[in-house]
C-alpha cells in the first residue's frame, strides 16, 4: 500500500529488484549500516527531487526484528503461557459475570484479548516494581483492558473473588472501577490513562520529569522507565499524539509507547479501507521516534521463509484492515479463498 492508499504495482522487473537488494546487502557487509543509510538516504532524495513520490517514513508490512535476529525466549514459555490463559479467562469470566447479574452494566473483553500477550511478556520480563526507595516503573495501561490487570492481580492474591465480582459496581469503596484511576482506587491505580487521549501527554511528561530528576542527581537514569499502552483508536483524539515531537526534540529514551492496533473503536468506525500500522509509523517516524513493528506471531515464520518472491508479503500489505479482520477471523476455507487467491500464493 503505498502513502496515497493505492495498491503497489506488479513488479515489472523482479531482477533488477533483486540486484539492487544485492548491492545494497554488499555495502552493509563491506562497509556498515550507516554507509548504507547515507546511500539510501541520498538516493531517496535525488528520487523526490525527480517528482518520484518515495514513502520514506513507511517501512514494509512486515516484523522489524527479522527472525534470524531474535534472540531465545528468556522465561519457561510453558508455564507463562498457563498463567496467560488463567488470567485471560478470569478477565473474560468477570465482565460476563457483571453484565449477568446487572444487564448493560458493560466492560470490555477484547480488549485485553488483544493486549494480553504483550503484558505477560511486561510482566514477567521487562516492568520493574518499586523497591526499597519507592522508584521503579511508570506503567500506563490502556484503560478498556483493565480486567485484565484485575485478573492478574486476582491471580497474585492482591484482589479477592469478592472484589472481581463487583466489578463496576458500586459498592462503598469495595468493588472494581471500570478504568485505571487513583481517585477510585488509590491503592491500586497510579494513574489515569482513560482521559480523551490525555495518557499520552501524561506519560511523555513524566519522561521529561524523570529525565529532570536525573541530571539533578535525584534518581538514576535507569531507576524508572515509563511504559504505556494506546489502542489504535485512541491515536485519534487531538492530545494522543500531540507531544512526540517533544519526546523526538528531547532524546527521551526513557519512554517506550506500546500501540495495540487492534481495529476496534468506541466512538467511531474502524477506518477498514486504510492501514493503520503502516499509518501510525509514518506519524511516529515523521515525528522522529524509533519504530519497531511487531505484526505477525511465529506460526508465520515457515510461510515467509517460502516466500522468496515476496509474493505473500505483498499481498498482506496490500490488504486494507477491514478485509485483514474479517479473513483472519474467518474459517480456513475463506483464509484459502480470499487470501491465497492466486496460482503464487
Amino acid at each position: 500500500m503505498t502513502a496515497e492508499g493505492v495498491e503497489n504495482p506488479p513488479d515489472l522487473d523482479p531482477l533488477e529488484v533483486v540486484e539492487w537488494q544485492d548491492s545494497i546487502e554488499a555495502v552493509i557487509r563491506e562497509y556498515g549500516e550507516k554507509r548504507a543509510h547515507q546511500l539510501l538516504y541520498h538516493t531517496s532524495q535525488r528520487a523526490q527531487e525527480l517528482g518520484a513520490k518515495v514513502d520514506v517514513v513507511s517501512s514494509p508490512y512486515q516484523n522489524t526484528i527479522p527472525v534470524d535476529s531474535q534472540s531465545g525466549y528468556p522465561g519457561d514459555l510453558a508455564l507463562e503461557k498457563e498463567i496467560h490463559k488463567v488470567n485471560q479467562w478470569n478477565a473474560m469470566m468477570m465482565v460476563t459475570k457483571a453484565n449477568k447479574n446487572f444487564d448493560g452494566i458493560g466492560g470490555h473483553i477484547s480488549t485485553y484479548a488483544s493486549v494480553s500477550h504483550l503484558w505477560e511478556v511486561g510482566f514477567n520480563h521487562f516492568f520493574k516494581g518499586k523497591h526499597g526507595d519507592g522508584f521503579g516503573d511508570h506503567v500506563y495501561w490502556q484503560g478498556h483492558a483493565s480486567p485484565g490487570i484485575y485478573a492478574r492481580a486476582f491471580l497474585e492474591g492482591r484482589l479477592s473473588e469478592e472484589q472481581l465480582l463487583s466489578f463496576r459496581q458500586e459498592t462503598g469503596g469495595k468493588g472494581l472501577s471500570s478504568y485505571p484511576h487513583p481517585r477510585l482506587m488509590p491503592t491500586f491505580w497510579e494513574y489515569p490513562t482513560v482521559s480523551m487521549g490525555l495518557g499520552t501527554l501524561t506519560a511523555i511528561h513524566q519522561a521529561r520529569f524523570n529525565r529532570y530528576l536525573s541530571q539533578r542527581g535525584l534518581i538514576e537514569a535507569d531507576d524508572a522507565h515509563i511504559w504505556y499502552t494506546m489502542g489504535d483508536g485512541e491515536s485519534d483524539e487531538p492530545e494522543s499524539l500531540s507531544s512526540l515531537s517533544l519526546a523526538a526534540r528531547e532524546g527521551l529514551d526513557n519512554i517506550t509507547i506500546i500501540l495495540n492496533c487492534n481495529l476496534q473503536r468506541l466512538d467511531g468506525p474502524v477506518r477498514g479501507n486504510a492501514k493503520i500500522i503502516q499509518e501510525l509509523e509514518g506519524r511516529f517516524r515523521g515525528a522522529g521516534w524509533n519504530v519497531i513493528k511487531l505484526i505477525w506471531g511465529s506460526s508465520w515464520d515457515g510461510l515467509f521463509a517460502r516466500d522468496d518472491k515476496g509474493i505473500l508479503s505483498q499481498r498482506l500489505e496490500n490488504l486494507v484492515d477491514g478485509d485483514e479482520q474479517r479473513i483472519f477471523t474467518a474459517d480456513g476455507e475463506t483464509i484459502r479463498k480470499d487470501l491465497f487467491h492466486s496460482p503464487e500464493l
